[in-house]
């Protein structure tokens, strides 16, 4: 691809995703903007193992929430590739707990992004890719760990059981009528249950990093998992899912909608059974059934990523596992430390 074409914005570029992401396009040779609230993300997250800033933070980071309106039309330069990662997620406590400001401000985020790309960048833009979610296909189809794998026409019709889910899958609905309405390719991809480093490892986190934290504090902590542990997701490490946002931005524009993520199903059980013996400790596992537990189970068919974008699966998910079980000791460590 020639330099000229090499000029992108990343929404949500400082999470795990997007700092990944960031990495990655830098040592491809791309300019990098980066926009994000840091309601999640660090800019620590876009350091090298040297802690030097991946990027210029003075000329190519931009705090802004994304959720005012206009808020990021000062900034729109001549970007060839927006990637759009910025939302508001958390773990099942969060979200069902917060359904309603969770959806306005995801619709919000996702409208002012498109819209500003659609004002601004027509003449410049070469691939618009937004990020959705498996949260967005309908409850029925997530029964359970043995449930049929998900194929992209299983979205419609639709009924997400989350108002995340409903977010996310309106602004799949908006991004694909911008590629109707000016022409500008767009991928989407839907994204399973992402992990890997770094990540937040707080009172928002999501369920893997949630239950190595309480592996690492134990006994000091219980060890408590929410729900029966009966239900179960397709897991995908975070270096497969850059690996596909690299490949959309190449195969994957005007393609429509992909999914992203393994055709197996893993229990929580499983997951949590798999930590504590990464932990080398003698655990006790809690469940509190009293907690949410979500959608069943669901996992990916990913013929179609498999076919256009060549994409599968690599990360092993016990290699993972160990990986952010070691990154998460070691942050909690520098805390202790302090």
């Amino acid at each position: 691809m020639h330099k000229k074409n090499r000029s992108v914005l990343v929404t949500g570029g400082a999470g795990m995703i997007g700092s990944n992401l960031v990495k990655c396009l830098i040592n491809e040779g791309y300019k990098v903007t980066v926009a994000d609230n840091l309601w999640r993300g660090s800019k620590e997250y876009l350091k090298d193992e040297k802690g030097n800033p991946v990027i210029d933070m003075k000329n190519d980071f931009i705090e802004v929430d994304l959720a005012n309106s206009n808020a990021l039309i000062p900034f729109i330069k001549h970007f060839n590739y927006v990637f759009h990662l910025a939302d508001i997620v958390g773990g099942i406590d969060y979200v069902f707990n917060n359904e309603g400001s969770i959806f306005r401000k995801n619709i919000l985020i996702n409208s002012n992004v498109i819209d500003a790309v659609r004002t601004h960048l027509k003449e410049s833009l070469k691939g618009f890719i937004y990020v959705g979610t498996a949260c967005s296909f309908p409850e029925s189809k997530q029964s359970g760990v043995n449930a049929k794998p998900l194929t992209e026409e299983d979205q419609y019709p639709a009924a997400p059981e989350s108002a995340y889910g409903w977010s996310k899958l309106m602004g799949e609905y908006e991004s694909l009528l911008l590629e109707k309405e000016t022409g500008i390719p767009v991928s989407v991809l839907v994204l399973h249950n992402v992990y890997g480093v770094p990540c937040d490892y707080g009172i928002r986190s999501q369920v893997i990093p949630s239950l190595i934290k309480k592996a690492i504090l134990y006994p000091k902590e219980p060890f408590i998992v929410w729900g029966s542990g009966r239900q179960g997701r397709a897991f995908v490490h975070v270096n497969d899912v850059v690996n596909a946002l690299m490949l959309a931005m190449v195969k994957g524009l005007g393609k429509g909608v992909i999914q992203i993520g393994p055709n197996v199903c893993t229990t929580i059980r499983e997951i949590a059974e798999i930590i504590v013996e990464i932990s080398g400790k003698k655990i006790n596992i809690v469940h509190d059934t009293s907690k949410p537990e979500g959608d069943l189970g669901r996992c990916a068919d990913y013929k179609k990523a498999r076919e256009i974008l060549g994409w599968e699966p690599k990360v092993k998910l016990g290699d993972g596992l160990s990986e952010l079980y070691i990154w998460i000791e070691k942050e909690l460590s520098k805390t202790v430390n302090k």
